[in-house]
């Protein structure tokens, strides 16, 4: 009667298993359909990434990957833009321990590992110190090191991870929207005039300097001048902010900047698309006027000082203030 016994127990310990924790979803630049880049005086930006996904029904852990290396974890936002109602957000975390040599060291510090010697024998050592050195039965030594596994919370790359609950495994596009430091703009003119200083051409172009930790594909971009106040008035920035960075039409491809007023700030969106590459410096044109009248003006220091005719030269770019700090 024992085999009975036997099978009942195993039956009881088969169906008290817990089930295994499902592998997490890892969403990655391959998903993405669409990226919004608005960046603004401050070395501030505000990106918005389009992806398009695939979450399993019911709770899910979520790796969202390829976003910047700065952001600002308080600001980061994920919606669904086919099912809002069916996705619901219940933890989120931004993971940036990034996995170095220095890092893993770190980790195993008072550890056990297994050091290997230049015979190829080995021995089970305690970490005392990331040099790397050794302590086996109170000796100290040097040699290769093995690590047993990888500690947990070391990411290869900066990565937003979600906790969510999704009620129906269709595809979906999802919206991750979050502002990061690390990318800046700039213009700079050059004015060329003929012998005569009675004609000029104009040329103008923005700079953007990327240091965010992240590459922007095909992006669509907009610029602000003026200066960002976050802490006077967190519901009129964040207005602004959502304002500014409204998705436009992909069509149009002439690369050029059109301005507009945006509350006291000023507005520049490029009529295109643009790559902005990580750790790069990169400059378009906002500008071009060829022939533009200029006349020349006298002060008591017998300087000359030379200016366009604003209404002969009118660009589609504007500097009403000063757009770099």
């Amino acid at each position: 009667m024992k085999t009975p016994l036997i099978a009942s127990l195993l039956i009881v310990a088969l169906a008290t298993r817990q089930p295994a924790a499902a592998a997490p979803v890892s969403v990655t630049r391959d998903e993405q359909r669409d990226v919004m880049v608005t960046i603004y005086n401050g070395n501030l930006g505000l990106v918005k990434d389009l992806r398009e996904v695939r979450f399993p029904s019911g709770q899910t852990e979520v790796q969202f990957m390829d976003v910047a290396a700065l952001i600002d974890p308080t600001t980061v936002h994920l919606k669904s833009i086919t099912d809002a109602p069916g996705l619901k957000i219940l933890e989120q975390n931004y993971e940036y321990d990034l996995l170095t040599s220095q890092k893993l060291m770190e980790k195993y510090v008072g550890r056990k590992v297994r050091l290997y010697q230049s015979d190829g024998a080995y021995h089970d050592a305690t970490l005392l110190s990331t040099d790397p050195v050794f302590e086996i039965n109170g000796q100290i030594h040097y040699g290769r090191l093995v690590l047993p596994s990888l500690p947990e919370n070391l990411v290869a790359k900066p990565t937003l991870v979600w906790l969510l609950r999704n009620q129906t495994p269709r595809p979906q596009r999802v919206e991750a929207s979050y502002l990061t430091g690390g990318i800046t703009w700039k213009a700079d003119y050059v004015m060329v005039l003929n012998a005569a200083d009675t004609l000029s051409d104009l040329n103008g172009w923005v700079t953007i300097d990327n240091k965010s930790g992240a590459t922007y594909g095909n992006a669509a971009l907009k610029l602000v001048a003026g200066d960002v106040n976050r802490a006077a008035d967190a519901r009129r920035d964040r207005r602004m902010l959502e304002t500014a960075a409204k998705a436009m039409s992909p069509a149009a491809a002439s690369h050029d900047f059109a301005a507009e007023g945006l509350f006291e700030y000023h507005l520049y969106t490029l009529d295109g698309r643009t790559t902005i590459k990580d750790n790069q410096t990169s400059s378009s044109r906002c500008c071009r006027r060829a022939r533009c009248p200029s006349r020349r003006s006298s002060s008591t220091t017998a300087r000359r000082t030379t200016t366009a005719t604003p209404t002969a030269c009118r660009s589609p770019i504007r500097r009403s203030r000063s757009i770099s700090r």
